[in-house]
């Protein structure tokens, strides 16, 4: 038998609260006792120094007997079924256990990260103010059901918390719960409080991200419940059968505490203590609920759960609340987003588009003051530092690696200089907008003076150097905070990444390739198409959900709805249709630039007599006079000239409908560098002045009462003709037809390459 090589004692001093293994303590508290088993055979390796009264023998002799001969008591002979199906990331209630002696126990276990089956015992509890019924989970039902019921009426963070701390402490009888928010830094800020006026108020104020340090924060992650009775106790060894490592107690429920920690609470005035974790959506520590209490305290393993419901069911209240208001944030900010695109999109310059209406790029993340530096210039707008401080802001920012999107709420504190100019640009978001040329967009906010109240003087004091100790004093401390912003929030940080990728994909690059070498612009139009394919892709799903939904709605709801709202889903079904369309053109618009062209020497006639049986359906019962005349062979991509004659015959059928008859007329001539293809109808025609718009995407010369169509076809054909090396070109007139030209050079174009 011996004890645990490393145990640490109280006195043995430590490099600091971060280093100490607080995890293999190698003792438990009084308050229970534990035996731990080892391999297959479930051979005792480990026991409390008290857990004499569980066994059937000595500690000394009980080591490496099998469960069944250590235990004297019942039920024992269950125990090994349950002990191998114990869970390796959470402790199971295993019921009670009666010792030879009397002595009930409620019994846990746990398979411990070494892989050790640990049974932990603790005394039935024996009160008048807590009856032997609140050990089960069902007798503490109906506090869960209330606290459920309760946090879904809560219509605030703050009442979630207040309701939450008040529904622990009816179900534990501590005498203050608080509910703790860890911050960025992992300061900690008590956030709702409920108590009966027996431990001083804390609600509101603030605690150094010292007092729970980073080792246990990550214990709180994987261990959400930590109770300690007594702060006075005193630690019950572990005793092992053999030398060696200390046994892992990351999951148990008796697990000792720190002397540090313990030597807290005796400072706080707490002699019982439990905490409860609250976690994110991510599994990221949000906060603790944490519970207090005058005198030494006890709490079942069956309240703890409980508690440990309510602090679930918080978190996902908090987690829905907050994702729906970062939804509504970002999609009040799409639509800046959206206008701001546009303007870029039409501009010659970054600044240009940016800055035409300053405010829309203030609000996008809500700054008082923005900056965009290009290797033109800088712009300024709203309130901020001086050109020559932006610049030098800028400066330091491209020295930094990596940060294409950096935000603080404290500039000075990471650039010192800044301090001079904190009053308007204590906080800065940045996006680097070019890999080329150090250019960003800057946004500023103005400093917050605050007052922070924490629990006691935060700043470390003098202590004697023999070992750690904690602060002693938790009497409120307020400090001024300056030189700090209100911080940015998630919505804010990804409208300004989605604005970079913008200006990256969109414009700025297009814009430093146009400057540096013409021949770049192909690079940047390929980035385009993929951009468009990108987007178009991804909502083809929603729009296909939208009809399929509506469609249901309609097929199984049809009847209950009236009339008009008959007509509203009609309406839905046919815009979703009509939008799903448009993004089935522009995905297919994209990938005319991503398709490699395969070009080969081939007669064009055939695929021309292809594409006109192509479009019987579009020709039944009308009168039309097919004029086609010879046509030189061509060196092209087959599929994508198929593509081009099958939008233009196409668009002739459709404008030439009510000629009688009407004659669409096909030819081609070669000359000594080009063929040149042309389409000739008899149709509406159009007016020269919009011959410009012509090859626009979603640009239409006549209204889509009169004609169908969705105005992307001809867009496709530009794409398709100049990858090819060539150009096209229409002339008409309004009632006088339409004639498309388009060339196609004798040799390959460079642009054959896929894109």
């Amino acid at each position: 038998m011996t004890p645990p090589d490393d145990a640490l004692p109280a006195s043995v001093p430590t490099e600091g609260c971060e280093s100490e293994p607080i995890h293999i303590p190698g003792s438990i508290q009084p308050h229970g006792h534990l035996l731990a088993f080892a391999g297959d055979g479930l051979t005792l390796s480990h026991a409390s120094a008290g857990a004499g009264r569980l066994l059937s023998t000595a500690i000394e002799a009980a080591f490496g007997q099998p469960i069944e001969q250590v235990l004297a008591g019942t039920p024992k002979e269950a125990l090994r079924t349950r002990l191998h199906q114990l869970s390796a990331t959470a402790p199971q209630q295993l019921g009670r256990f009666r010792a030879a002696a009397g002595a009930v126990f409620q019994t846990t276990g746990h398979r411990s990260p070494d892989g050790h089956a640990v049974l932990e015992f603790e005394p039935e509890m024996e009160s008048e103010d807590r009856p032997e019924a609140d050990v089960t989970l069902e007798a503490l039902y109906p506090g869960v059901r209330d606290a459920f019921t309760r946090l879904g009426r809560a219509a605030s963070t703050e009442l979630l918390a207040s309701t939450a701390a008040a529904s622990v402490r009816h179900i534990t009888g501590f005498d203050r719960v608080l509910v703790y928010r860890f911050e960025e830094n992992w300061d900690g800020t008590v956030v709702a409080e409920d108590g009966n006026g027996r431990l001083p108020t804390y609600l509101g104020l603030r605690f150094p991200a010292s007092d729970i340090p980073a080792q246990a924060r990550r214990l709180y992650e994987v261990n959400p419940q930590r109770l300690i009775a007594d702060a006075d106790y005193t630690p019950v060894p572990i005793l092992a059968a053999q030398p060696g490592p200390p046994l892992d107690l990351t999951h148990a429920g008796l697990r000792s505490v720190s002397p540090v920690h313990l030597e807290y609470m005796r400072n706080m005035g707490t002699p019982a203590s439990m905490s409860v974790s609250i976690l994110g959506g991510d599994g990221r520590l949000w906060g603790l609920i944490s519970c207090h209490h005058a005198e030494p305290r006890r709490v079942s393993f069956a309240a703890r759960n409980a508690c440990d419901l309510v602090a679930q069911m918080f978190a996902v209240r908090v987690a829905a609340r907050e994702e729906m208001a970062h939804i509504e944030a970002r999609a009040q900010l799409k639509g800046l987003e959206g206008r701001l695109l546009a303007r870029m999109t039409g501009a010659d310059r970054l600044e240009d588009g940016l800055l035409a209406v300053p405010t829309d790029l203030l609000e996008l993340t809500r700054a008082t003051g923005v900056a965009v530096l290009t290797d033109g210039g800088c712009a300024l707008a709203g309130y901020t530092p001086p050109e020559v401080e932006v610049r030098r802001i800028a400066a330091w920012l491209a020295q930094r690696s990596g940060d294409e999107v950096f935000e603080t709420n404290s500039l000075a504190s990471v650039m010192p200089e800044a301090a001079a100019y904190a009053d308007i640009a204590s906080g800065l978001l940045a996006i680097s907008v070019s890999k080329l040329h150090p250019s960003f967009v800057l946004w500023f906010r103005p400093e917050v003076i605050r007052t922070v109240t924490w629990g006691g003087d935060p700043r470390k004091p003098e202590l004697p150097p023999d070992r750690l100790h904690p602060r002693r004093s938790f009497a409120a401390w307020a400090e001024t905070v300056r030189q700090r912003s209100t911080r940015w929030s998630a919505a804010e940080i990804e409208a300004a990444r989605d604005l970079r990728t913008a200006i990256v994909g969109i414009v700025l690059r297009a814009a430093e390739e146009r400057a540096e070498l013409t021949g770049r612009l192909e690079r940047v139009n390929r980035e385009l198409a993929a951009f468009s394919y990108s987007v178009s892709h991804d909502l083809r799903a929603p729009f296909r959900h939208i009809v399929g939904f509506a469609e249901l709605l309609r097929e199984r709801e049809g009847e209950k709805l009236s009339a008009r709202g008959q007509r509203y889903v009609s309406t839905i079904v046919e815009a979703a249709e009509t939008a799903g369309r448009l993004v089935d053109a522009l995905l297919n618009f994209s990938q005319m630039g991503r398709t490699a062209l395969v070009p080969v020497q081939f007669d064009p006639a055939p695929l021309v007599a292809e594409v006109r049986r192509t479009l019987e359906l579009e020709q039944a019962g009308r009168p039309i006079e097919w004029r086609i005349g010879p046509m030189p062979s061509t060196r092209a991509d087959p599929a994508m000239l198929r593509q081009v004659f099958q939008n233009l015959l196409s668009n002739a059928l459709k404008y030439t409908r009510g000629r009688d008859p009407a004659i669409i007329d096909v030819s081609g001539e070669a000359s000594d560098t080009d063929v040149v293809f042309h389409v000739r109808d008899n149709g509406v025609g159009f007016d020269m002045a919009y011959a410009h718009k012509l090859f626009g995407v979603f640009q239409r010369l006549h209204r889509a009462e009169e004609f169908e169509g969705i105005g992307i076809g001809l867009a496709n054909v530009q794409r398709i003709v100049e990858r090819h090396g060539g150009r096209i070109w229409a002339e008409g007139r309004p009632g006088g037809g339409a004639a498309f030209h388009f060339t196609l050079p004798r040799q390959a174009a460079p642009s054959d390459e896929a894109t």
